[in-house]
């Protein structure tokens, strides 16, 4: 890889963005690349946007993606995917969590909630791919998995071997949940 990678998570606070963006940033450190993420998570502890960039590659010196250079946008919500999408290269792909968050200010009639952000993404981007994660990781027995179901998805569209990825989870994940955020990881992997 001598162009390097660049990921750009987005969601809401709480969703798991931040946790996601530390193991994909540890992840290309252990597969030898240098890495460098930026973190924007204002009022994230109460439902407000959050987003992270992260780049890797053989050298990076600028952790901040460029509008338009994002290779994957990876989204935790609907809008958020819609609201990055002009970050996104030609033929980058996009992952969205199939989950509408709608803000408080919308009930006051200042901000409408697009209608269907996934139509209007998939009107303008080359390879969309989303997943209900939500109903995914009910499925498997605990709604914080999102975020490890996400990140199996975007292991399939990076150069990195699946064995570091779950190293990387087994260490970053809370204890005791290892397992079954590897678990998760997988279930992700094999969705296309």
């Amino acid at each position: 890889m001598n162009s390097g990678k660049n990921v750009l998570i987005v969601g809401v606070g709480g969703q798991g963005v931040l946790l996601a963006s530390e193991i994909l940033s540890s992840v290309a450190v252990e597969a030898g690349y240098d890495a460098k993420k930026s973190e924007v998570h204002g009022m994230s502890q109460r439902g407000g946007v959050v987003s992270s960039h992260i780049r890797f590659g053989k050298k990076v010196y600028s952790p901040l993606i460029n509008e338009g250079d994002a290779d994957v946008i990876l989204a935790f919500e609907e809008a958020e995917a819609l609201r990055w999408i002009h970050f996104l290269k030609d033929d980058g792909v996009v992952i969205v969590n199939e989950y509408k968050l709608v803000p408080p200010i919308v009930v006051t009639e200042k901000l409408k909630y697009p209608d269907d952000p996934l139509k209007t993404i998939s009107k303008s981007v080359s390879k969309l791919i989303s997943i209900d994660a939500g109903s995914e990781a009910e499925n498997l027995g605990n709604p914080r998995l999102v975020n490890t179901i996400l990140l199996g998805i975007l292991s399939t569209t990076l150069p990195i071997k699946e064995e570091i990825w779950i190293d990387v989870i087994r260490k970053r994940v809370p204890k005791g949940t290892e397992e079954l955020n590897v678990k998760a990881f997988k279930k992700g992997r094999e969705f296309k």
